[in-house]
């Protein structure tokens, strides 16, 4: 069953900068979707337009199988949550509590119910201890624990991550990637935006996106064993498959293939 369905969506910020161009594609729940592609390629125009944030001059978008538009939108936000970039663009409250509290409170959700999933969910994320503080204070893997904290109170079924583990240091992005991983094998449906080749490895699927258009959608191992892809696309090939691709032992190459696909 189709989670979302895009249709020929075209946005366009003026005329001469195309941010999507009559794109068409499908996810399934549960499914964990990795959208690759250079700055300006149309990565971050597609998460504005599913969260319904920008608005597709053509074309139509489903989310479980409600069309997206300016009367469904507020009701389609409950299904679809985004953790950007940079977390204190999303903050508004004093504290963490109040954070996660935000979504809820939008929703009209009873306050009983609402202190159940606040506690509930800062612990799912190991930051129970820290909800009395404010969110300027906390590290950045710790400011987008808490933004995924206030997703999953609202109950999204759907959760894109926009460049979210960008400004990270190796360890809280491996912290946060974990995070990522566990949501999926509960069933969420994962859309993460990257330019990061090695994090869409994790993926089920590989889009790659440049000029507004998509250059290939293909289950992740797929996508992978077709090099020029990257090369079109101005990516880079993960440093273990540029080996494989140039070994001439076919034994040695496929066993480091499957280590570089490893999940």
């Amino acid at each position: 069953m189709s989670m979302i369905s895009v249709e020929g969506v075209s946005f366009a910020y003026n005329e001469e900068k195309q941010g999507l161009d009559n794109i068409s594609f499908s996810i399934e729940k549960g499914e964990w979707i990795a959208i690759l592609g250079h700055n300006g390629s149309g990565k971050s125009t597609l998460a504005k337009t599913l969260v319904g944030l920008l608005e597709p001059q053509s074309g139509s978008i489903l989310i479980d199988n409600i069309r997206l538009s300016e009367e469904t939108a507020y009701d389609l936000r409950k299904k679809v949550g985004v953790v950007f970039q940079n977390p204190d663009n999303q903050f508004v409250g004093v504290t963490v509590r109040d954070d996660i509290a935000f979504g809820m409170e939008n929703l009209c959700i009873p306050r009983e119910e609402m202190l159940k999933r606040i506690d509930f969910y800062a612990k799912k994320v190991d930051m129970e201890r820290y909800l009395e503080k404010q969110p300027a204070n906390l590290s950045g893997g710790q400011k987008q624990r808490v933004a995924i904290a206030g997703i999953l109170a609202m109950r999204s079924d759907i959760i894109i991550f926009d460049e979210a583990t960008s400004m990270l240091d190796p360890l809280t992005r491996n912290d946060l990637i974990d995070h990522i991983r566990s949501l999926n094998e509960e069933g969420f449906t994962i859309i993460m935006i990257t330019h990061d080749v090695n994090e869409a490895l994790l993926a089920d699927k590989i889009m790659i996106m440049n000029k507004g258009k998509i250059s290939a959608f293909d289950r992740t191992e797929i996508v992978l064993e077709r090099s020029e892809l990257f090369t079109e696309n101005h990516l880079e090939l993960p440093v273990s498959l540029e080996i494989a691709k140039n070994l001439d032992n076919q034994e040695c190459r496929r066993k480091l293939w499957e280590f570089a696909l490893k999940k």
